[in-house]
């Protein structure tokens, strides 16, 4: 991959006047970029255009293998710890292990991606965790498996996953340019959440039919598809993008340049907010399934498979749509907070399995429609910190906030729990939508229309003005 080694560009100053917000409500341009925003508009409407492209498609194909791979090794993983110890807090620990480096050092692995080519550093994190994979598939099929190696094995996955995170994330833009971003971003989330339903189905006839070991050597074996890819891609087809030098405050350089960048500021602040308080599914509905309806472990399956069903299809919607829009990412919110308050009162089982659909569609668009509009808006040179930094927010904001939430479900039962979640996520949706329609210098408009009550955001009488001057 060819990329310049100059300096990074300097940090745009923060633009709070309404032209910045409404253009990065339409169409969000990398800062910096000499590009008219035109060129940041999808080429075509098409759900699976960004596929046209070769680099990006040999890249897709080698993630539905590994994220099968992934998402089998994730239940086999939990199901070996539960059988070595029998102890969920056990199960617990290995998954707060694998998500402690990325909470600990999320930041500087943004810094270490900014510096170096995306695609060598992938094929080293990529290597990294399919050898993980094999060393634990050896060790069970062995018999010599101990608690302790199984959590060794999900803290280095979780270091490599610090670099790997971000590198992926920023890698797409490189492999598709900026026209055809959000549909690769959301055929990523497609992809993953269609490994969500396959893989731990396989993981399930694998362990009941010949053990768990298999399951990790048939993982680490699948992040030979990725490599694979990675190694036949044409580097000339690559978007070049200019690396950031090695000195000294490029953390801080990636922190003050989001801290004065309102467009990737609060959608940063709003996926912190609904990744730490609304995501928090295990604990809600593993409660549900167990002590509100009484209906065991195939409740909490079917669950899960009717969330991850309604998620496929938030990518799949968010890939046929056009430009990233922070309105879409506030209505997706503030719908997905209103769907959890709902669904915590639901009466019947099957009414609330329901609702999981939609809630897996609002809380999909959410992440899409936030990676996109912060990958768009930011410069090149920094969208491995400014990934870092989101990545960080949002995955590491669940096991922060699961405890919390966890005991108000035990205090006060599931429905305040998970009622309070979807209160707290709708709260952040409105204020932060609040906030920016200030920045860009809107007012809420509540009137009627044609007989129908109608709410929408207008420009303010300042604003008005300006443009009459104008």
């Amino acid at each position: 991959m060819s990329s310049g080694t100059g300096a990074a560009s300097a940090p745009a100053p923060a633009t709070h006047d309404s032209k910045s917000i409404h253009e990065t409500d339409q169409a969000p341009t990398p800062a910096g970029s000499a590009e008219p925003v035109e060129r940041a508009k999808p080429r075509t409407s098409s759900m699976f255009s960004s596929l046209r492209v070769r680099n990006y498609r040999l890249f897709f194909l080698g993630q539905v293998v590994s994220n099968t791979g992934t998402w089998m090794q994730r239940i086999a993983q939990d199901w070996l710890v539960l059988s070595l110890t029998g102890s969920s807090a056990a199960v617990g620990v290995t998954t707060a292990l694998q998500f402690l480096p990325m909470l600990l050092f999320g930041l500087y692995g943004g810094v270490l991606v900014d510096r170096f080519p995306k695609r060598p550093a992938l094929l080293v994190t990529q290597s990294a965790m399919g050898a993980t994979g094999i060393v634990l598939a050896f060790l069970t099929l062995s018999g010599d498996v101990r608690v302790w190696h199984v959590y060794l094995a999900a803290f280095a996955v979780g270091l490599a996953t610090v670099v790997d995170n971000p590198a992926r994330q920023s890698f797409v833009s490189e492999m598709v340019g900026p026209g055809q971003l959000q549909n690769a971003v959301s055929l990523n989330s497609a992809n993953f959440q269609s490994a969500r339903l396959v893989g731990p189905a396989v993981a399930g006839v694998l362990i009941t039919g010949v053990g768990t070991g298999w399951a990790f050597l048939f993982n680490g074996l699948s992040f030979l598809a990725p490599i694979a890819g990675l190694l036949l891609m044409r580097a000339r087809e690559l978007h070049t993008v200019e690396r950031a030098p090695r000195g000294k405050g490029q953390l801080r350089e990636g922190l003050r340049y989001v801290a004065g960048r309102p467009e990737l500021l609060w959608p940063i602040v709003l996926v912190g907010f609904i990744g730490t308080f609304g995501f928090n599914f295990p604990v809600w509905l593993s409660a549900y399934a167990g002590h509100v309806f009484h209906a065991g472990a195939g409740a909490y399956s079917l669950f899960n498979t009717l969330m991850a069903l309604g998620s496929l299809t938030g990518a799949l919607l968010a890939a046929r749509r056009g430009a990233a829009r922070l309105r879409v990412l506030i209505a997706a919110a503030a719908a997905f907070g209103v769907l959890e308050i709902v669904a915590a009162g639901a009466p019947s089982l099957w009414l609330f399995a329901l609702l999981m659909v939609p809630i897996g569609i609002f809380g999909l668009t959410v992440n899409v429609t936030a990676n996109t509009t912060v990958q768009m808006g930011t410069d090149p040179a920094m969208r491995g910190r400014v990934m870092a930094l989101f990545m960080m927010v949002f995955m590491g904001g669940t096991p922060l906030g699961a405890p919390l939430v966890g005991w108000i479900t035990d205090t006060w039962g599931p429905q305040v729990g998970f009622a309070l979640g979807g209160a707290v996520s709708a709260a952040a949706a409105v204020t932060i939508g609040l906030v920016l329609a200030r920045l860009g210098g809107l007012r809420l408009s509540v009137g009627w229309n044609r007989g129908r009550p109608e709410v929408r955001f207008v420009p303010s009488e300042r604003q008005e003005e300006l443009a009459t001057a104008a």
